[in-house]
């Protein structure tokens, strides 16, 4: 299955929600409107659909939903430029990012920008809740990326804190879309939290894959280079597998341990490391923490209205697990 196939209930109105980005773009600053253009495409529209999928679940007032799908997609895309500046990133989705284009500050500034247009469309649906529930949310995804910051390079993290940063980084984001979705169909308070739920769990098992990729996937699979989460020193779920599976001369400990060794044993160990999962059990491992966290999101979606959209939340899971980038 496609994700063109389970957008299927929601695929006019996701090209609505392009159309909105496309909207964005039109500013009278040509030097802007280059940026915007160039960052808002690409993207594989995950989470303005599980907005609008929720939304259809129950009374589906699009008038609502469209400009929230919109804002939640402008979210996510400026914490990737906030993201790949603070990193600098040299690729995403297999192209130059805005950091190595223009520059840093530039990046920066076009982060705060895309946020500021994401608040503008939360606002537009005129729903005071979800408003707060936007600012919460850029809140949590806010400390989430201090976190990791504060973090880098750090052995003595546990499972618990790998979960709450990933919590923070991505699953905040999906349950913010599948949320907002239910609140602006006036959904029945259980079936909020059902679709709270769903979102949140579906997004760490999203973002347990994506860390499995950063090991297993290829550079033009992923767009950017493998093993960058070793490189800025995040040590992510297989990273920890791999310093329990191997106590001794384990290649992550030395990367953290010695974090200016010259950039030729940098990658030495980095290319070790990700030789050791890609040749153990780590990723089958990794896969079925997902899995868990699937199995999770789907166990009370059967008490929503059954409907295609109902489906497509449930078939989505399936393709998460199974993605190559």
């Amino acid at each position: 299955m496609q994700l063109s196939q389970v957008y299927a209930p929601v695929k006019q109105d996701l090209i609505k929600v392009e159309r909105q980005l496309k909207s964005v773009c039109q500013v009278d600053f040509p030097r802007l409107a280059e940026l915007l253009n160039y960052t808002l495409s690409g993207g594989k529209g995950i989470r303005p659909a599980l907005t609008l999928l929720s939304g259809k679940l129950h009374h589906y007032d699009l008038e609502r939903l469209l400009p929230m799908a919109t804002a939640v997609e402008l979210m996510h895309t400026s914490t990737l430029v906030h993201d790949d500046a603070i990193d600098d990133s040299p690729l995403r989705r297999g192209r130059p990012t805005i950091n190595r284009l223009w520059g840093e500050d530039r990046a920066v500034l076009l982060g705060d920008y895309l946020f500021a247009k994401a608040g503008e469309f939360a606002a537009a649906t005129g729903n005071l809740r979800v408003i707060r529930l936007f600012a919460q949310t850029l809140q949590i995804i806010s400390s989430g990326e201090l976190a990791q910051t504060f973090d880098a390079f750090k052995l003595e993290q546990t499972r618990d804190h790998y979960l709450e940063r990933i919590s923070g980084k991505t699953a905040s984001l999906f349950s913010l879309a599948t949320e907002s979705g239910a609140i602006l169909s006036q959904a029945p308070e259980e079936s909020i939290e059902i679709l709270k739920e769903y979102g949140y769990n579906l997004g760490v098992a999203f973002q347990v894959v994506d860390d499995l990729l950063d090991f297993t996937g290829t550079e033009k699979e992923m767009g950017k280079p493998i093993g960058s989460d070793l490189a800025q020193g995040t040590l992510t779920l297989p990273a920890m597998l791999l310093l329990e599976s191997y106590p001794k001369n384990n290649p992550v400990a030395e990367l953290f341990k010695n974090r200016n060794m010259p950039e030729a044993e940098k990658q030495e160990r980095i290319k070790r490391a990700i030789e050791l999962v890609r040749n153990s059990p780590i990723a089958k491992q990794c896969h079925e923490v997902a899995k868990e966290y699937c199995a999770k999101a789907c166990r009370r979606l059967k008490l929503l209205p059954d409907s295609p959209s109902r489906q497509a939340l449930e078939d989505l899971t399936d393709l998460v697990i199974s993605r190559k980038r």
